[in-house]
């Protein structure tokens, strides 16, 4: 037996069963929660508590946020939309189609963050739209906060149901 073959038999490289990779996904999730637009979220509560240089502050990183990301969108978006749309497509074929695990791990870390990437660009344009500060862009961080929570607790049920579903496939009893 190689020395490939003992780690590989040590540990298991298929990705539902690999710890790795559910930590991989918590922490993917627990980031895309904290940070709103590129703005960490502890700066909208001080801002709420505080008001004053810190309201000022978070306006300001939004500010530039949002027009980064809704710069990109322009000068890059279509490009950007279609290599996304290619890569998901060949992802959910080479995972669902053809039964790649790995793939299927990708897919279905990387769908849904496709979903909350769209909602990042929506909030961007609304709050540069309305000009929004003070109140009204707290409560727009804090609703697009919401739904990316919405959507990565949606995501992680899907993930750890199609995981266990590929567990117990491979398993010797499945």
């Amino acid at each position: 037996m190689n020395w490939h073959q003992t780690v590989f038999e040590l540990i298991d490289m298929r990705s539902f069963s690999n710890l790795w990779f559910w930590i991989a996904l918590a922490v993917m999730w627990s980031t895309a929660s904290h940070w709103v637009l590129g703005v960490p979220f502890d700066m909208v509560l001080r801002a709420r508590r505080r008001g004053g240089q810190s309201e000022v502050d978070l306006e300001d990183l939004v500010r530039i946020n949002s027009n980064r990301l809704l710069h990109i969108s322009q000068v890059s978006g279509l490009w950007l939309l279609a290599l996304a749309c290619f890569l998901l497509t060949g992802l959910a074929v080479l995972g669902f189609h053809y039964g790649v695990e790995f793939a299927q791990a990708v897919f279905l870390m990387m769908f849904p963050m496709s979903l909350v990437a769209l909602m990042s660009l929506s909030t961007a344009a609304r709050i540069q739209e309305e000009e929004a500060s003070g109140e009204l862009l707290r409560k727009r961080l804090s609703r697009h906060r919401f739904w990316t929570q919405v959507i990565g607790m949606l995501s992680i049920f899907v993930t750890s149901i199609w995981g266990m579903y590929q567990n117990f496939q491979s398993s010797p009893l499945g």
